[in-house]
């Protein structure tokens, strides 16, 4: 589906509106709703048509990270802290909850990019790119989900009304995971070293994050940095809705998501504007 080319008067007393780049870019994700959809789905079935092992593969990642830590507890080679509820489950949820969050800092650059054969042949709107990797996000994300239950099941959790909840983290999670990738991807599209230094970045990330042991109880500064990470409280308000515990880091949780709000209109604003920039060094 092609879109009708836009047409841009540039002048010089123009003044660049925020107001103006938001609206715009909220009107071509609600206008390209069809073409984001169209664009998961081929993605989707790309992804898993020549794999033998299918969908295993959506929580592969998470599973052997996990199943490392889980036999350096048991045998003794790193001592942890007690995490209140089997380390097996708390070690696999804090790995698939990371894994949901590093997936959509990933998405936005992800998705852009390998959309760069049609960026500079097919008009349409560049927002259905991120759309798309969002419905890819949450595709696989309902896979994993699956087989974090049967670990909640499997280790004597059982069921609790805050399973409930979890969808609703997971998308909070996605949604800064999302609003941390679009800041990243005009500059990550433009120079490839970006993508290999966010990924060795957020390998370290996940160590300031109690993400695979307990939040210290301790003062000191790996305890001042976890505390201080805004994926903190995602992580481990996601976790307690998983094993129907009392989150303590419920509020911590809503200032982060209210903070996203405003940096996910202004990282669509960014993306809009930088977009053709990036186009027209593609097609240079």
């Amino acid at each position: 589906m092609e879109y009708p080319l836009e047409t841009k008067v540039y002048q010089k007393n123009n003044t660049l509106s925020l107001f103006k780049l938001f609206s715009a870019s909220l009107k071509d994700i609600y206008a390209s709703r069809f073409l984001s959809r169209q664009l998961a789905e081929r993605d989707i079935k790309a992804q898993y048509r020549q794999s033998y092992l299918g969908i295993f593969w959506a929580f592969f990642t998470p599973l052997a990270t996990a199943l490392v830590w889980i036999v350096l507890n048991n045998s003794g080679t790193v001592r942890l802290t007690d995490t209140g509820m089997p380390y097996p489950l708390f070690a696999f949820s804090g790995t698939l909850i990371w894994s949901i969050v590093t997936e959509s800092i990933k998405s936005p650059m992800q998705s852009t990019n390998g959309a760069r054969s049609i960026l500079t042949k097919i008009n349409f709107p560049k927002e259905a790119l991120i759309v798309s990797g969002i419905y890819k996000l949450l595709f696989n994300t309902s896979i994993k989900l699956l087989m974090l239950l049967i670990f909640v099941f499997f280790y004597g959790v059982g069921l609790s009304w805050s399973l409930l909840l979890v969808p609703v983290a997971v998308i909070g999670a996605v949604l800064v995971g999302t609003t941390i990738g679009l800041f990243i991807t005009p500059i990550g599209l433009l120079y490839t070293d970006i993508n290999k230094i966010i990924s060795f970045g957020l390998q370290f990330l996940m160590y300031a994050t109690p993400v695979v042991y307990a939040l210290p109880k301790q003062d000191g500064l790996l305890k001042t940095l976890m505390t201080y990470n805004p994926l903190t409280p995602i992580i481990l308000t996601t976790r307690d809705f998983v094993v129907g515990t009392v989150s303590n880091y419920g509020y911590q949780f809503l200032i982060v998501i209210a903070c996203c709000l405003p940096l996910l209109l202004i990282g669509l604003a960014m993306y809009r504007l930088s977009i053709p920039i990036i186009v027209e060094r593609l097609s240079a």
